[in-house]
């Protein structure tokens, strides 16, 4: 590129070649992935992963895409592997190599005492006839690939290749293994990606936060009850523990509005008797979506059964920090 280049030229071309490099990559997937994904699904200990510099750090990365998705991973720093660390890596294990030329010395050492170990090999390299390649158990080739560096040195569009890769190796593992929103709930808890994979079992209200009163609990003693919860709400359970429906302060102004004396009646006169309602399982984002395109406030929790066993508020959503 010439030097009269902007910098927001430059910045294109630097995508434009990654991009590329990432389309090539694309078009020489074979079945020597469809065998390293069933190598990396049928592994029974861990995928150990290892690479030198700018490797390494792609190594990194693919070894947390894959712990996060359902396949317990290490990153393994060859030169400290091998003055130790390779002890961390035992049969039953995988190991993925990265190299773009398939000769980082110190990538190479590990191999004869990984396969004594009884640990096949994968190899992500960018020569399929380098030294690593030949002593691999699988192969995947990224090709020969122009760096985006204006030298033509620095690890730009073959990292990012190699990184490409790993996402789709993890990807495919994870769909083999039937990877659940559930499970990637279980390994996100922090942030707010975390917080909206809680179900809504974690933070519904129970107990004493939740008013229960039977059908023939009179509105006032239901009222009584609603207020000790400072909640505004109260949930109407029928004598078999089954849901009969629910009673709010929305219920009690409708009625008040019409007229008459209501507090003396039975709750189950005035309640709403089909309720919009949720299970536990569900997550707090869905019941967030359902509060919202309902337009209420709060949703009895109810197993599969029919038995209540909480209260989802919006107020427990916002100190959630879904809201």
């Amino acid at each position: 590129m010439p030097q009269t280049a902007s910098v927001l030229d430059v910045a294109r071309e630097v995508m434009e070649v990654e991009a590329a490099a990432i389309r090539r990559v694309a078009d020489l997937l074979d079945d020597s992935f469809e065998r390293a994904v069933r190598m990396l699904t049928c592994c029974e200990g861990r995928v150990v992963v290892s690479g030198m510099g700018k490797s390494g750090i792609v190594g990194q990365k693919i070894s947390a895409t894959l712990a996060s998705t359902g396949t317990p991973s290490l990153s393994l720093h060859p030169a400290e592997a091998v003055h130790g660390d390779l002890g961390r890596v035992v049969r039953g294990d995988c190991l993925i190599a990265l190299s773009n030329g398939g000769e980082t010395e110190e990538l190479l050492r590990l191999i004869d005492p990984v396969k004594r170990i009884g640990a096949p090999i994968l190899a992500i390299t960018g020569n399929p006839r380098s030294t690593l390649a030949r002593h691999a158990d699988i192969v995947l080739s990224i090709g020969k690939i122009d760096e985006a560096c204006s030298l033509g040195l620095a690890p730009t569009a073959s990292t990012t290749a190699m990184l490409a890769l790993g996402d789709a190796l993890a990807m495919a593992v994870a769909r083999e293994r039937n990877f659940t929103r559930e499970e990637y709930a279980l390994y996100h808890p922090g942030g707010r990606l975390g917080r909206s994979l809680l179900s809504v079992r974690e933070i519904m209200r129970t107990g004493d936060a939740n008013p229960v009163v039977s059908p023939e609990t009179p509105v006032k003693e239901v009222l009584f009850a609603i207020t000790r919860a400072r909640a505004g709400w109260a949930v109407v359970v029928a004598p078999d523990g089954m849901l009969a429906g629910i009673f709010t302060d929305g219920d009690l102004r409708r009625h008040l509005e019409k007229g008459g004396a209501v507090l003396a009646d039975p709750v189950g006169i005035h309640m709403t008797k089909k309720p919009f309602q949720i299970a536990p399982e569900r997550l707090a984002s869905e019941a967030l979506a359902i509060l919202k395109a309902r337009e209420v406030d709060g949703l009895p929790v109810v197993e599969a059964d029919g038995r209540p066993v909480g209260w989802l508020d919006v107020q427990d959503l916002l100190q959630a920090g879904l809201v």
